[in-house]
């Protein structure tokens, strides 16, 4: 399980360092910082899918993406003693990116790319380091990079040895050095970052994938647009567990039952003749048979995030949400960004939640409800 989170100079996060939990609810007013630290964690998944390069590209690159303030804010500015103003830089530009957990940690440093560079939009990774337990130590580190040369640890003779000494600034460690002999335990860490999973695009509008008609076949994990819906509660009930999706479909909504046949989703509810097809469904109730399916996948990931899960919901369906987020998360780890107080009311009222409440001053985002983890970047 991931414990701590750390961002370094990405867009409004200058410096933020927060814990997490077995289910974190991430909150806050607009504007404060919510999506920034979802797409920090997407960014750090990217790194292990080999996208993490082009991802910041696309986003503008690093002069898009870096913090636009001053290095630091001083007590004086703060009080209102003294207007905002720019510093000379101190140190190199840089966008951090990190989490540690019970067993393993990573951490990767990005940079401005080099004046020959063709692609001046592409940032270039100056420093990455894995290790294991919650911190990076002489003894605990297993991976390194620092610009294009990347070390190894040995797992047996627990002797360092160069994998490579000319990696691309726009290639990461974690795609290009892993492989079954010396990089195992790297090779092993990229896995499990790859089988992170991530929901912020599930569609219920008219012409919504899961409302077409779907392609029945084995599908353990739902789409990130929810296409393959009716598939996907069909493995639930043949592999996976029939009885909380029963369980969740009968609270939210008292006397119907979810099944699925070759014709696609069925909803069978009381009082009516025939079951209802996933286009007669109305927004809510298609959005939260979506978030059933991608919470109960018989294949659970070892974190998943969520992005305003509440969206399109009716009040009533908080506490069924609530309720349906705490089983999921006993099978793995969640997380949850929103700005529902609604949804927030009804996970405190479970006590299964951690959260992580964002505020804005000065431009730059914090948590000052939070006792910040301890935090140590790997130096360039």
């Amino acid at each position: 399980m991931l414990t701590t989170l750390a961002i370094s100079g990405y867009r409004s996060l200058r410096d933020l360092t927060v814990p997490l939990d077995r289910l974190t609810i991430v909150t806050g007013a607009n504007g404060s910082g919510k999506t920034s630290l979802y797409r920090a964690l997407r960014l750090l998944a990217e790194t292990a899918q080999g996208r993490l390069v082009a991802t910041l590209a696309a986003e503008g690159g690093l002069a898009s993406t870096l913090w636009a303030g001053p290095e630091m804010i001083g007590r004086a500015v703060r009080a209102g003693l003294h207007p905002v103003q720019g510093t000379v830089r101190r140190g190199p530009v840089s966008l951090k990116l990190g989490f540690s957990g019970d067993d393993f940690g990573f951490a990767i440093d990005l940079g401005m790319p080099s004046a020959e560079n063709p692609f001046p939009h592409d940032p270039a990774i100056k420093v990455e380091a894995m290790w294991t337990g919650a911190s990076p130590g002489r003894a605990s580190l297993f991976a390194e990079r620092r610009n294009g040369l990347v070390r190894l640890r040995r797992a047996k003779s627990h002797e360092w040895r160069e994998a490579m000494t000319d990696l691309s600034p726009f290639d990461s460690m974690v795609t290009h050095c892993a492989d079954p002999q010396d990089g195992a335990e790297l090779l092993a860490m990229r896995e499990r970052m790859r089988n992170w999973r991530f929901y912020d695009a599930l569609r219920t509008d008219p012409d919504a994938p899961a409302r077409r008609r779907p392609v029945m076949t084995y599908t353990p994990v739902l789409a990130g647009d929810g296409a393959d819906l009716a598939a996907a509660i069909a493995t639930i009930r043949a592999i996976g567990d029939a009885e909380a999706l029963d369980a969740i479909v009968a609270r939210a909504f008292p006397g119907s039952y979810l099944a699925s046949d070759p014709g696609g989703l069925a909803l069978h509810q009381h009082g009516l003749l025939r079951p209802l097809g996933a286009a007669e469904l109305s927004d809510g109730t298609l959005r939260y048979l979506l978030l059933a399916a991608a919470l109960l996948s018989p294949r659970p990931p070892e974190l998943m995030v969520l992005n305003e899960p509440e969206a399109s919901l009716h009040p009533s369906l908080m506490e069924p949400l609530a309720e349906l987020l705490a089983v999921a998360s006993r099978r793995g780890q969640i997380a949850i960004v929103t700005h529902s107080e609604a949804l927030l009311a009804a996970l405190r009222t479970g006590g299964a939640a951690a959260e992580i409440r964002l505020e804005k001053s000065f431009g730059e985002t914090g948590a000052p409800d939070l006792d910040a983890p301890r935090w140590t970047w790997p130096k360039r």
